[in-house]
């Protein structure tokens, strides 16, 4: 789908995030001269064509204080996975939570949930929890502790029509 020169100007303008103010969108619309309405509607209409998968808010987990941040790995029966992981995703401490496919022999897990703590025992705590909710559906696990941080990035236009 091709953008047009406001779409350019739009993405350009929320590339880096959208301003931490009470109203995002007025704010960006401001920027570009039109009302906070059209922002939002764009970028509602750039979800519902696929343009953007998602608009959210990523914490940066060290400065909030969690510094023990691991991802937590589970092989669960592949036809109960899916209802148990909605009810993992729930849970508090869970920032994501999603489905991958095995890579059998080596990589048994199919289920993965990014637990956050202050310490490796807090997110321990958690794996329990998980584990509990998961119960028989569950043959393994493990938790894969971060060791950098990684900068995350959102929306980046590429080529020669950077903005």
């Amino acid at each position: 789908m091709a953008l047009d020169a406001f779409d350019r100007t739009l993405i350009a303008a929320v590339q880096g995030g959208l301003p931490l103010v009470t109203r995002p969108y007025e704010a960006i619309g401001a920027m570009l001269g039109v009302d906070g309405e059209r922002v939002r509607a764009r970028l509602a209409s750039m979800l519902d064509e696929g343009l953007v998968r998602r608009i959210g808010a990523v914490p940066n987990h060290y400065r909030l204080g969690f510094t023990a941040n691991g991802m937590s790995v589970w092989d669960v029966d592949d036809k109960q996975v899916d209802a148990l992981a909605a009810q993992v995703a729930r849970l508090t401490g869970v920032s994501h939570c999603y489905r991958r496919t095995r890579s059998l022999p080596t990589w048994p897990y199919n289920l993965f949930a990014m637990l956050h703590g202050r310490t490796r025992a807090e997110v321990e705590r958690q794996a329990d929890v998980v584990a509990a909710l998961l119960g028989t559906a569950c043959r393994s696990r493990d938790i894969l502790y971060s060791t950098a941080i990684l900068k995350k990035t959102g929306l980046r236009l590429k080529g020669t029509h950077d903005v």
